[in-house]
């Protein structure tokens, strides 16, 4: 048994829930790829798929198998194309990174990536909750904040400068602090699952010293989408990169909250990986694609 290829037909099996799209995708007989696939559930000794008349998914053992076929996929991929294709790295990745952040930053400069590496394909994933890599199969995720995983390979990619704003509604409404302690009088927007009731801290830096304010308000959010809505609506400060804002300030949409001899301080921002791809080429270009698609907007 070819078990290379047998992880191939059972990975586009899982993919596609069914038994002959797969073999129509491949352009085999559905019948090829069921054997394929038994074969496969023999050698293993475990059932692979729950099969009914009407679906085809995968069983507990399944998932287990389809994470890792297809890191191992992806790897074999990769190899082939150094020595068959030259020296440009090819085969799948499978990213995470922060929703807004892609939708605004990456995805609309994903096709120069791939135009520079055409053997390579991208599944990107976008999400504000933290994803398990090694259990989601997941070959890096981009984190904005402190990370503190001491199980994967941390690339640090720069700081992101942040700033408070609100609403020119909200402003006019509470007037434009002048202190810290002015500032804490004013409602916020909680970014995560806070209570309702219960305070936010924020930090602020003064003469080199970290000042911490206890921030209420009214309204929580788990999007950095919503997040910025809110702000716009008039709900609360909010505190962000400034990137993400830039053109919201520079319209007049949002107001920048700058208080006298204080600044919000910078985000790291970084990559994270599994310990078993540090020798992904395909991933180490990624990651210096990302670093240089960052560089304008971060400072080291």
């Amino acid at each position: 048994m070819d078990l290379l290829q047998s992880l191939a037909l059972f990975q586009r099996v899982a993919e596609t829930g069914s038994f002959t799209r797969a073999a129509d995708a491949l352009g085999m007989a559905t019948s090829s790829v069921s054997a394929a696939v038994q074969k496969l559930e023999q050698h293993l000794g475990v059932p692979l798929f729950q099969r009914t008349t009407r679906s085809v998914r995968l069983s507990s053992e399944g998932e287990q198998l389809y994470e890792r076929a297809s890191c191992l996929l992806a790897d074999a991929a990769e190899t082939e194309s150094l020595f068959r294709g030259g020296l440009a790295p090819g085969g799948q990745l499978r990213v995470e990174v922060p929703a807004r952040m892609g939708r605004t930053l990456i995805a609309p400069a994903l096709p120069g990536f791939l135009a520079r590496y055409p053997q390579a394909s991208i599944e990107l994933g976008s999400t504000d909750k933290r994803a398990n890599l090694v259990d989601e199969g997941i070959d890096c995720v981009l984190r904005v904040g402190e990370t503190g995983e001491l199980d994967l390979v941390e690339r640090p990619l720069g700081r992101l400068p942040q700033t408070t704003c609100a609403s020119p509604a909200l402003v006019a409404a509470h007037g434009m602090p002048n202190t810290l302690d002015e500032l804490a009088r004013m409602p916020v927007v909680h970014f995560g699952r806070v209570a309702i009731g219960k305070s936010e801290d924020w930090e602020y830096l003064r003469d080199g010293h970290t000042r911490t304010l206890s921030m209420q308000g009214n309204v929580s959010v788990t999007s950095a989408e919503t997040y910025i809505a809110c702000c716009l609506a008039g709900l609360g400060l909010i505190q962000v990169p400034r990137y993400d804002v830039t053109g919201l300030l520079q319209g007049g949409e949002l107001v920048e909250i700058v208080v006298p001899g204080c600044e919000a301080p910078s985000l790291p921002v970084a990559v994270l990986y599994p310990p078993q791809r540090r020798l992904s080429r395909l991933l180490h270009v990624y990651i210096d694609w990302l670093e240089e698609l960052l560089a304008p907007y971060v400072v080291r």
